[in-house]
């Protein structure tokens, strides 16, 4: 790669001990040379959405959530299954995403995501894919992996230090960087 891949990592979970989160801090501690990976930290911050909200002046976590996305090249993201569907405050997130009609919006952007629940959380992916498509995103499919990650498994950085785990998500990585050239 030439250029660096920016790619804005968000987690579902607003837990500070999230098995998402630790799955994201890894992709930050895996990432290959000539990507960077940033952590969003603003999901408790974004208001209700309202579309009475979506426009101008925006909330303040909302354009700062819009501003981040159109910083990066890509999206990865990685949520927990609450009552069978996507957490409510990460589909907040999502829903104010969709009326962002700014060029390097999420429109077009590819995106990929991690599951690391051990029971699946099929359900929630199933929406995501949903909701990522009705924003025109572009799902990086080889990008897209399940890797169960225990609570017991985070280490004390907030990462995931086994190797198997680790390699596995450097190669989605990896994915979603070539994804970006395309």
């Amino acid at each position: 790669m030439s250029t660096t891949v920016q790619i804005l990592l968000v987690s579902g979970s607003l837990r500070r001990r999230s098995t998402n989160l630790a799955v994201l801090r890894t992709v930050q501690a895996v990432a290959s040379e000539g990507v960077v990976a940033s952590l969003f930290e603003g999901m408790g911050d974004l208001p209700h959405f309202n579309p009475d909200l979506d426009a101008e002046p925006l909330p303040p976590a909302v354009s700062d959530l819009r501003a981040q996305i159109r910083g990066v090249d890509a999206l990865m993201f990685s949520t927990p299954e609450y009552a069978g569907a996507l957490p409510g405050s990460f589909k907040n997130l999502l829903d104010w995403t969709i009326g962002d009609d700014h060029a390097g919006s999420i429109y077009e952007k590819p995106v990929a995501w991690i599951n690391a629940s051990p029971r699946g959380a099929a359900n929630a992916h199933e929406s995501l894919g949903k909701v990522l498509g009705y924003v025109h995103a572009r799902v990086v499919t080889a990008a897209c992996i399940h890797v169960p990650v225990a609570e017991a498994q985070i280490a004390d950085d907030g990462s995931v230090a086994e190797r198997h785990i680790r390699e596995q998500i450097a190669a989605a990585v990896s994915e979603l960087a070539e994804a970006v050239a395309y």
